[in-house]
């Protein structure tokens, strides 16, 4: 929700949001992040010595359209086993024929391993479309902070290539922790956005120097002393977040204990072990209705199964052998985003879904249990 001292103007906020509009509502089609589609890779360039980035362009080869901060969800067969994971798109909205995904291989990490080891120029795999609302779009303000560590630096980046893409010169400070220098992830290219855009501010801090004896940036973890002297002013801007659970929670304390307005502050995280309040009830029928079966019809391909109010709708679709486009299954990610054409449900979700579209009729179908008989949009 919309800070109540949020300083900025409205028509400035709009004016934004149709400059974004002009740049991905306008070309292609809409990709459904409930819809499955064929990516070609066309382009894997090696970040650091365990970071690669992996471009791939449409099967329909169509633009693709996405807020900055959004993500996918890859979809592959892992041994004999399918395997799907969420990633956020590391490229702008402004690139719109090419998408791309910025992955750390990760000990024991089954698809981050994979990609790694198989994912080479001209090979395929399955994708559904953008989702999440972790994006600026929804939060205009004079002033911007970006604070990530490790691989969290992929939304950060994508918001900001855009900004610097549009030459809209934002004044954004963007604040990265990583274990030592060579692990800094897009290292050369902030320096260079930064170089283009003058209000573009960046600052690196690492565990360790590492190979690099004449380090100059910031060493040991962020703490307040050290935002403060960087960002003097903090408390005014609106803080994007992403990285590891232990990083983000640090950071939320940190911030917490300098004063600065929680409502100001977004993070990112499909990891909701990590303190992630659930959100409230979103009940369409009383919570307290009788327990019986339910059948639910589905539009598209006349299937249907008939589950319990007991258990969500997509664990009753999988046991009737439906498949569903699903991945944190814990209503984080917001991939299992579906239609409710008729009836009713309990959704209790943990961030993954909007105000707005809940409003359209959308669930989580992950934290969704019926209190009648549905009809859903696939």
């Amino acid at each position: 929700m919309n800070s109540p001292d949020r300083h900025f103007e409205p028509a400035t906020q709009t004016a934004d949001r149709l400059v974004y509009a002009s740049t991905w509502e306008t070309a292609g089609r809409v990709w459904p992040s409930n819809e499955r589609q064929l990516l070609t890779c066309c382009r894997v360039t090696d970040e650091t010595h365990d970071v690669k980035t992996f471009e791939f362009r449409t099967g329909d080869g169509l633009p693709v359209r996405f807020e900055p901060g959004q993500f996918l969800t890859i979809s592959a067969v892992v041994g004999e086993q399918s395997v799907e994971r969420c990633y956020t798109i590391s490229s702008p909205p402004t690139r719109p024929f090419l998408v791309s995904i910025t992955v750390k291989r990760v000990p024991g990490g089954v698809m981050s391993n994979w990609l790694h080891d198989n994912m080479v120029v001209g090979k395929t795999l399955d994708a559904y479309g953008p989702s999440g609302s972790f994006t600026p779009t929804d939060w205009h303000a004079p002033k911007y902070l970006y604070l990530s560590a490790g691989s969290g630096v992929t939304p950060l980046m994508s918001m900001t290539r855009s900004s610097v893409d549009l030459g809209q010169d934002r004044d954004i400070v963007f604040v990265h922790s990583a274990r030592t220098p060579a692990d800094i992830v897009f290292r050369d290219e902030l320096h260079r956005l930064a170089r283009q855009s003058p209000n573009l501010r960046r600052f690196f801090v690492c565990e360790g120097v590492g190979d690099e004896p004449d380090w100059s940036g910031g060493t040991g973890r962020l703490s307040l002393e050290l935002l403060s002297k960087w960002v003097p002013d903090y408390l005014e801007r609106e803080v994007f977040t992403c990285g590891p659970a232990g990083y983000m929670s640090a950071v939320r304390a940190l911030l917490r204990e300098g004063g600065h307005n929680p409502e100001r502050y977004h993070q990112e995280s499909f990891d909701i072990t990590e303190g992630v309040a659930p959100a409230p009830v979103i009940a369409d029928a009383p919570a307290n209705a009788p327990q019986t079966s339910f059948t639910v019809k589905l539009s598209r391909t006349s299937r249907s199964f008939t589950m319990s109010g007991s258990e969500t709708v997509l664990s009753a679709a999988k046991k009737a052998g439906i498949k569903i486009a699903s991945s944190c299954s814990q209503g984080v990610c917001g991939t299992c985003k579906t239609k409710v054409l008729e009836g009713a449900v309990d959704m209790h979700h943990n961030g993954g879904i909007r105000d707005r579209e809940v409003q359209k009729g959308f669930r989580l179908l992950c934290c969704s249990k019926p209190t009648s008989d549905l009809v859903l949009d696939l």
